[in-house]
């Protein structure tokens, strides 16, 4: 199914993904729980970008291309929406926005070899209009959250003393 390159060791792709994603999950968790705020982001940029590599390197051996920024993306997705969801909402919006941009830098420069100025350029626009968006959505559904959370909690508070009684 896939081609296996003489030079890499014949590791089952999809395992080595996974367990890539997972570990840069867990350690974004494990970062953000018990590290201060500015190693956190630093770290988490840095993952972001040696996954943006690893997965471009994989491409290259395994994959084809539409998959690995399929990957990519969705990474940078999932990245960016976790982190605005554990840090303060400038933070990560300014946060998302620049894992967004580094991702698409480095897998338009590393998979696209045809035109790389325009590529680049018009990656940047994308991720920095899909950034925007992603932190606006996550505003929006925050605060959709607690009016929904305080409305039930404000029906419910009435017939507190009812129950207790």
């Amino acid at each position: 199914m896939f081609l296996v390159h003489e030079n890499f060791p014949s590791v089952h792709i999809f395992f080595t993904i996974y367990l890539s994603i997972y570990l840069s999950i867990y350690l974004s968790i494990y970062l953000s729980i018990y590290l201060s705020q500015f190693v956190t982001v630093y770290l988490s940029i840095y993952l972001s970008i040696y996954l943006s590599i690893y997965l471009s390197l994989l491409q290259s051996i395994y994959l084809s291309m539409f998959l690995s920024i399929y990957l990519s993306i969705y990474l940078s997705i999932y990245l960016s929406i976790y982190l605005s969801l554990l840090q303060s909402i400038y933070l990560s919006m300014f946060l998302s926005i620049y894992l967004s941009i580094y991702h698409r830098l480095f897998i338009i420069c590393l998979s696209i070899s045809d035109d790389i100025c325009l590529s680049i350029y018009l990656s940047l626009l994308r991720s920095i209009y899909l950034s925007i968006y992603l932190s606006i959505y996550i505003i929006y559904i925050n605060r959709t959250i607690k009016s929904i959370y305080l409305s039930i909690k404000s029906c419910i508070h009435p017939f507190d003393s009812l129950v207790d009684e």
